[in-house]
């Protein structure tokens, strides 16, 4: 699936084709250069599902939980500043990957032997102003 997102103004309504999309599959992993938008769109994706508490991105704590209006766990990671898997291993990225609950991770070829036999791929580009391109898919090994 491909989808234009001319304006941030409409990035709510991608959010929600999104998940439609993906609803089955619980992780997801966003690539894209620095700046297209992977922060802003997990946000989007969290109101969608109804996330009470602000989403920000856990550049520094490389994990951050959020909680649905129905009491369901989201875990949103930022992979950036790892130096390597075995960091990954030290958080417990398994049994949050395991957890059956939506695991939205940024920067994940940071830890490529760690992901899961099957996740939804999205692909953000970055094109003038607000403009992205974003591609998403599942993908099963």
């Amino acid at each position: 699936m491909t989808l234009e997102l001319k304006h941030l103004d409409d990035i709510d309504s991608v959010a929600h084709r999104l998940l439609a999309a993906g609803r089955e599959q619980p992780v997801w992993l966003f690539e894209g250069d620095m700046g297209a938008g992977k922060t802003t769109l997990i946000k989007a994706l969290c109101r969608a599902l109804g996330v009470l508490t602000p989403v920000q991105s856990p550049t520094y704590s490389i994990v951050n939980e959020y909680t649905t209006h129905e009491g369901h766990s989201v875990y949103h990671f930022d992979c950036y500043r790892l130096r390597n898997e075995a960091e990954a291993l030290d958080i417990g990225i398994e049994e949050y990957l395991a957890s059956g609950n939506y695991c939205f991770i940024e920067w994940p070829e940071r830890v490529v032997s760690l992901w899961p036999a099957r996740y939804f791929q999205v692909q953000l580009t970055a094109g003038a102003d607000d403009q992205r391109t974003i591609e998403a898919r599942l993908v099963t090994d």
